[in-house]
């Protein structure tokens, strides 16, 4: 009997400390309520920057407290956190803090453990490291608050503000205090219709500004979403100027002040003359060359070719380019160091490169708008040919001469022509007929089976992409198995029996390969009749068709269009009983058409497709499933033969 009472009471103490475990806070039963599902809110979010001038230096502080919510996974992924920070950034304290719901209320752990290490990222400036950390014990229904202060060493770089996330932010608030002889202007980006106030004051010889977002929702990008920039509200300050003993300095009033500092960091590199090898290289790439281009482009594909792309940055070296000497020796570098060894390879040819900065699609900011480091993170080189500009990316591979690279298409590029001359120009989107592939292909029926010979031509960036999947994959039989995979058509009993390929890797010319395949079960009979669709990339249309709860944008790569030939020739013992009519789709960005045309003893199908975008709107997308569900039903028509009497 004692034994029995002592269960129970047993039981009842560990059901009593379950109850106090599980139990939630008012806060937390709250905010589920309000967003059902969140994975967390952001109840607090506070930044406060002090700007002041100092011996005619400008220090920047920046203190940042943050206070989240976890109201279900995020308190397991959650619980990992870092800072990031640089020789831009110092970070100078940092506390962090698990707040676990117990006999209802909060208790406090202190995080103990902070470990520094490198970050290795593709950034185009920064020498990223981070502070790392675990908060301990979280659960649904925690919170946790992290505070750290950091040291902003270049007033170029001064924070841009987010008063958005992906999850929701019940309180946000920046405040910039500054002295009145230090000169600040702000950028707003999509910050219409957020519920954002502003407030200005002088408080002590200070300019205070003040931004306060309350109740603001989480936000969701979809897949290929354009970046965040792009939909995030955001606020960029700006340091234009400063004044000191009566003279007023220039920080980043416009792009001119940008570029005269871009200019101060690159004006010393290469001084020194090209060492005889990287000479010798030079002279057998264009001693039998007619044309100034010409040279130009053997170079560009030589550095292409050779130099590997990685990205390193410490400090300034994430702005200034390696010496040519060094990045040839190395056979490495960064986007600045291939354009460095083009430059002076350019040069020891007597001809003139001009260093580049731009933003890659990812950075939605022109330089009039945002004349700061933030508008760029990578460079180029350009070549300037009469009214001609080519932008020579050399970190890519196989990108010929006359074509971007895909992801700068759009954007504006600060070219230098001097020491104080500059020019912004704008690197143009590639035309769909630039990118194309083409497939024709001829085909005969054997019982229930198609046997078939095609061939395929890659121009553009089709076919850059195709030599990028297919670099990896050196064995013949690996690369038959590719082939099946990427020219698949009919069901998924398609088989490359044969190939071969022509211009392969080459820059210039288009791709072909010549190929012979089976597909399996792909004939259906009924009586004296037979039944074939010759649609037989009746797949080409699914990547670019967008989800129909999709809510946002959406980014491609580039423009392009396809063309699929396939001519059926009919057996001697049938005829052609039917043949599908013509169909036919369009509108200002998209084109669709299929023909069928009898030709003798053959039937030929022709299918063309136009995607002349690299940006759809939410609506753009919404019309495109429409024409698109158009074509898959076309999709379903069959030619139909006949016995012959």
């Amino acid at each position: 009997m004692r034994k029995r009472k002592f269960l129970i009471f047993k039981g009842f103490v560990l059901l009593l400390s379950f109850n106090l475990i599980g139990q939630k806070s008012p806060v937390f039963e709250k905010y589920k309520a309000a967003y059902p599902n969140a994975h967390s809110v952001r109840l607090m979010e506070e930044t406060k920057v002090d700007i002041s001038l100092k011996d005619n230096e400008i220090h920047i502080t920046q203190e940042v407290f943050e206070e989240d919510l976890y109201l279900g996974a995020a308190a397991t992924y959650g619980s990992k956190r870092s800072i990031n920070y640089s020789s831009f950034f110092e970070i100078e304290s940092v506390e962090a803090t698990s707040l676990l719901y117990q006999n209802g209320k909060y208790n406090k752990i202190e995080v103990k453990d902070f470990i520094e290490k490198d970050e290795m990222d593709q950034s185009f400036y920064d020498d990223t490291k981070s502070i790392n950390f675990i908060y301990p014990n979280l659960e649904p229904g925690s919170k946790s608050t992290l505070k750290y202060k950091e040291v902003i060493k270049n007033p170029r770089f001064l924070n841009s503000f987010y008063f958005a996330d992906f999850k929701p932010i019940i309180k946000n608030k920046v405040t910039i205090s500054v002295d009145k002889e230090i000169d600040l202007r702000f950028k707003e980006f999509n910050t219409k219709g957020v519920p954002i106030s502003f407030s200005e004051s002088e408080k002590k010889g200070k300019r205070i500004y003040s931004w306060e977002a309350e109740n603001v929702k989480e936000y969701d990008l979809d897949a290929n979403a354009p970046n965040y920039r792009n939909s995030f509200p955001h606020v960029i300050p700006i340091i234009t100027s400063y004044t000191y003993k009566d003279k007023q300095v220039k920080i980043q009033e416009d792009v001119s002040d940008l570029y005269k500092w871009y200019y101060s960091l690159v004006k010393d590199i290469n001084t020194d003359d090209a060492n005889e090898e990287l000479k010798k290289i030079v002279h057998i790439l264009t001693k039998d060359k007619q044309t100034d281009f010409e040279k130009v482009k053997e170079i560009y594909y030589w550095v292409q070719e050779n130099i590997k792309y990685i990205a390193f940055e410490y400090a300034l070296g994430g702005f200034i380019p390696r010496e040519a000497n060094d990045v040839f020796n190395k056979k490495y570098g960064d986007c600045k160091d291939n354009s460095s060894i083009l430059y002076k390879m350019l040069e020891v040819a007597n001809l003139k490169g001009n260093l580049t900065w731009i933003g890659t699609r990812s950075i939605p900011y022109k330089y009039n708008e945002v004349p700061t480091p933030v508008v760029d993170n990578h460079m180029i080189l350009t070549y300037i040919d009469g009214d001609k500009t080519y932008f020579l990316d050399a970190t890519g591979r196989y990108i010929p001469i006359d074509m971007p690279s895909p992801f700068i298409q759009g954007k504006e590029a600060l070219i230098s022509k001097g020491e104080k001359d500059f020019v912004i120009k704008e690197v143009p989107v590639m035309e769909a007929k630039r990118n194309t592939l083409i497939d024709s292909t001829i085909i005969k029926i054997e019982d229930k089976t198609v046997l078939g010979t095609g061939h395929l031509t890659l121009s553009g960036y089709t076919k850059i992409d195709f030599f990028n999947t297919f670099e990896e994959k050196k064995k013949e039989a690996n690369l038959k198995e590719a082939y099946t995979y990427e020219l698949r058509k009919g069901n998924n009993k398609f088989l490359i029996d044969d190939f071969n390929e022509i211009n392969k890797y080459d820059y210039d010319n288009d791709f072909e390969v010549t190929y012979s395949f089976n597909i399996n079960d792909y004939v259906n009979s009924l009586d004296d009749e037979t039944y074939i669709n010759l649609n037989l990339n009746r797949e080409e249309l699914s990547s670019i068709k967008s989800k129909e709860d999709r809510k946002t944008a959406r980014e491609y790569r580039y423009k392009s269009n396809v063309k699929y030939i396939t001519t059926l020739e009919i057996p001697d013992n049938k005829i052609v009983d039917y043949v599908p009519e013509e169909f036919k789709v369009s509108n200002d960005f998209f084109s669709c058409s299929i023909s069928y045309t009898k030709k003798n003893s053959a039937v030929v199908y022709e299918l063309l497709i136009n995607y002349d975008f690299i940006l759809l709107t939410l609506e753009q997308q919404k019309e495109l499933n429409k024409l698109i569900k158009k074509v898959e039903k076309n999709f379903k028509e069959v030619i139909i033969l006949k016995d012959k009497k």
